[in-house]
């Protein structure tokens, strides 16, 4: 008989040769306790390869049993959220679904909790999101919800925690729960949260997110860490109806005269660096190069200070100050919310305009406080850099301002779901600022490649 056992993440299986036969590709020789060991990721696999065979086994890996858990008045679903859950069911309880941000992705994920009937621990990146978890799990459930994360370290039959805890704590509760819900999971596949995926038994795993794309290519690794996308729906498909209706606009502005001057001159300076030492941004290496050859190359510190000053230029010109202002004021009384790619820019606009921002060096209490003023109406307007791109419910923002921002298709489509949710008679629109002659005008191109863009309503002007 093949006994299995959970050990620190892993799964160690003694059995005879000719017994272990059908799972041996799932596992290596661990010479230091002469047994095989596998990724307890693979429980569910070793387990129905060694029924499939026959093979009589123990299990004394999982510590978890079947729970019921009714939902306590729940909403009925709607068409999509009932078709998102079956397609997962027929997925073998395996995949990811990828659902536009304000449709309802926790409601569906409270479905496959119930109909699954196994205790579940649901991963999410941020602390506000896990409080917002919690929340609605106590609401749905009708029962307290553990906490891993910000202090706590309770588990329960449900349970909330950071990508960070669970990382860290996997290891000695990865059989505890039998359906594992990865929130905002594109950043799951990062060489360190993958670790919480391999190390959890889970032979149920739920993905949910409104942008599975990824820069490096690991969108990948869903396959094997959650299993593939069993279901997509996309923004424009629940335009006007889930979704509030929406614009984009494209505002092209241009530097003025000194502005465009400098601009010119550090960025030819650093393009010559860059090309002179045969710098390819595109290979996986070649930021880290960049940064390497700048801090030892004759030339380098220079190079880089260009680098910084064309990219401040561009993203402070001042034509963008005077339009946010004339956004402000053709859009008073609505709530606006003003992206930036870095801090010291949201910092700027804060003390510009007298603004509230809201930056990852901001308290958790006063970002608290600045959400609840918002949702409120005591805040009109939030600026912030990045904190705001996912994962925080404003279902009040109908305007979006983007002064600056990455090439990251998700990060942009991100920043267009924090004002879709859905208010009668809400028309939400985003503003996206663009320094004209600078290399601005390509990163909006590459940002845009989504079909919520790719409309013919866009308007640029």
């Amino acid at each position: 008989m093949v006994r299995i056992e959970f050990q620190q993440g892993t799964l160690l299986l003694n059995g005879s040769a000719e017994e272990l036969a059908a799972v041996r590709d799932w596992c290596v020789f661990d010479d230091r306790v002469g047994r095989w060991r596998a990724e307890g990721c693979q429980y569910a696999r070793i387990v129905l390869a060694l029924r499939a065979a026959g093979t009589a086994y123990e299990d004394a890996a999982r510590d978890f049993s079947p729970v019921d858990l009714p939902l306590a008045g729940e909403l009925t679903p709607r068409d999509y959220q009932a078709e998102a859950v079956a397609a997962w069911e027929q997925a073998s309880r395996r995949g990811v679904i990828v659902l536009p941000t304000g449709s309802g992705k926790s409601f569906v994920a409270r479905l496959a909790i119930s109909r699954t009937r196994r205790p579940t621990l649901v991963v999410v990146p941020t602390l506000d999101l896990m409080a917002q978890w919690a929340s609605q799990l106590e609401r749905g459930f009708g029962r307290p919800v553990g906490l891993l994360g910000g202090g706590n370290r309770d588990v329960k039959e449900l349970t909330v925690s950071t990508y960070d805890s669970a990382v860290l704590c996997m290891e000695f509760m990865g059989n505890r729960f039998g359906l594992l819900v990865v929130d905002e999971c594109h950043h799951l596949p990062g060489p360190v949260n993958r670790s919480l995926a391999r190390m959890c038994l889970a032979p149920f795993r739920l993905g949910l997110t409104a942008t599975p794309e990824r820069n490096d290519q690991e969108d990948d690794l869903f396959g094997d860490l959650l299993g593939e996308i069993c279901y997509r729906i996309d923004i424009d498909e629940l335009e006007g109806e889930v979704l509030a209706p929406y614009r984009t606009e494209r505002i092209s502005l241009e530097l003025d005269e000194d502005e465009a001057e400098a601009y010119t001159r550090h960025r030819q300076a650093y393009v010559n660096f860059v090309r002179g030492n045969g710098i390819d941004f595109g290979s996986p290496d070649g930021w880290s190069r960049f940064l390497a050859l700048c801090a030892r190359n004759p030339g380098g510190r220079e190079a880089f200070r260009s680098y910084l000053e064309q990219r401040r230029i561009a993203r402070t010109a001042r034509a963008k100050f005077a339009r946010i202002w004339e956004l402000f004021r053709a859009h008073r009384g609505e709530r606006i919310l003003v992206f930036t790619a870095d801090n010291d820019t949201a910092y700027e606009i804060g003390q510009r305009f007298l603004l509230p921002v809201i930056t990852h060096h901001t308290k958790v209490t006063e970002r608290r406080e600045f959400l609840d003023g918002f949702r409120a109406g005591r805040y009109p307007i939030l600026v912030t850099s990045k904190v705001l791109n996912e994962g925080v419910d404003v279902p009040e923002a109908s305007v979006g301002i983007v002064v600056s921002g990455s090439g990251s298709i998700r990060e942009h489509v991100q920043r267009l779901g924090r004002i879709l949710r859905q208010v009668e008679g809400k028309q939400a629109v985003l503003y996206e600022l663009v320094s004209e002659g600078t290399s601005e005008s390509y990163t909006s191109e590459r940002r845009r490649q989504h079909r919520a863009y790719q409309r013919p309503r866009p308007m640029s002007y």
